[in-house]
């Protein structure tokens, strides 16, 4: 008699590791980066200081931000190699597909890309958060049927990125900005992309197969493809005006509404409460098309938690607001994801790193549920 199991789908409930590098409270709606709150660190923070957290799991003093800083502004550069994996598949390939596999073409540059030592793995992450940025400019670029701009070290991280991208050097509005999007999507736990990569440096490949894992889980609509998703709805809805009827009728048809719910959190994600102050902002204050998608998710967001917040627990989360502030940056629907996979790798990183301290390979069990001992016929004899 076979033994009775409980199988957890998705793994929902299931522990796999400790770690002290992110806190994500759902009932409360609360999440930390190595005991900070969220919202000091996009107020106050930038996202140099936060990947410095992340990898270092304190807080840098001013000569150690300085730094770091440099460290990774002298690895911004990518290689001819990278430049050319870019320039031949950028303009069929989805932009994911692009990221992963110029990801995954950083080892090369590296003599030695697997390490067991813990800084020679910090410095790896580093190069590899700094170059993940040039490579997905680089990828908008060659999109649009335009040149790859070199990185402009005068810059700091996030305004150099959207210089790269748009070749513009941008306001301290947009700046800031851009910041806050790279610092909310920095970290969020063991998410699906993050496992990914655990799974994968659980072998002891290197980092770079690690993070090139997650950009592979990143990819679908359910994990990194949501602020684009919701973005295409919102464009679907159109007017303003028809935002309540177009919900409506999509809750009556059982139709997910994209940027809604969230594995963990049962109230209003505080990332995507930060967002929002910042939509707050910037409504009526950018182009035409997006003012108009903005007035939509703010519609769409009032309607949504009068019928399904507390009723349901089924709130905005950070997908949701993601998008229409990703295009006020001039940054088009299909870099989105890549942009926050080029904010998360130092989250991928720093798990990794942290988790080879007490390494334990990945093995999982499933249960049987197929046939045994049939008898092989030769080919002859099956009908």
């Amino acid at each position: 008699m076979e033994e009775t199991v409980e199988i957890k789908e998705g793994l929902q409930g299931v522990y796999i590791t400790k770690s002290s590098i992110c806190k994500v409270d759902g009932q409360e709606g609360k999440l930390y980066y190595r005991g900070y709150k969220i919202e000091d660190l996009a107020n106050y923070s930038s996202y140099e200081e936060v990947c410095y957290l992340l990898l270092y799991g304190k807080l840098p003093n001013s000569k150690e931000l300085v730094d770091f800083t440099e460290k990774m502004k002298k690895e911004r550069e990518i290689s001819e190699k990278t430049k050319d994996i870019i320039r031949k598949f950028s303009k069929e390939a989805q932009t994911l597909d692009v990221l992963r596999t110029a990801m995954s073409s950083l080892s090369a540059d590296d003599g030695k890309p697997y390490s067991d030592n813990e800084s020679e793995n910090i410095e790896k992450a580093i190069k590899i958060i700094a170059k993940t940025a040039t490579i997905s400019a680089a990828i908008g670029r060659i999109k649009d049927g335009k040149g790859i701009l070199e990185p402009d070290n005068s810059l700091n991280h996030s305004a150099n990125f959207l210089y790269m991208l748009t070749d513009k050097k941008p306001d301290k509005d947009s700046e800031k900005l851009m910041d806050i999007m790279f610092i909310l999507h920095a970290e969020h736990s063991s998410n699906a992309s993050t496992f990914a990569t655990l799974v994968a440096c659980s072998t002891l490949a290197d980092i770079y197969a690690g993070v090139t894992a997650g950009v592979a889980a990143l990819k679908g609509p359910l994990h990194g493809g949501a602020d684009e998703a919701a973005v295409k709805m919102m464009k679907e809805i159109g007017s303003p005006d028809n935002t309540e009827n177009y919900i409506e009728e999509a809750l009556a048809g059982k139709k997910k509404i994209m940027g809604f719910g969230h594995r963990v959190y049962k109230t209003y994600d505080p990332r995507a409460k930060i967002l929002k102050s910042y939509l707050d902002k910037i409504k009526g204050n950018s182009g035409g098309e997006i003012n108009k998608l903005i007035e939509i998710s703010l519609r769409a967001e009032k309607m949504m938690i009068d019928k399904l917040g507390k009723s349901h627990g089924i709130w905005p989360n950070v997908d949701f607001f993601s998008g229409p502030l990703y295009l006020h940056l001039n940054i088009k629907p299909e870099l989105f994801d890549t942009v926050f996979a080029s904010s998360r790798t130092v989250g991928w990183c720093a798990h990794v790193i942290e988790y080879w301290r007490n390494n334990k390979l990945f093995r999982p069990l499933e249960q049987y549920e197929g046939s045994v001992d049939l008898v092989y016929k030769n080919i002859s004899e099956r009908s």
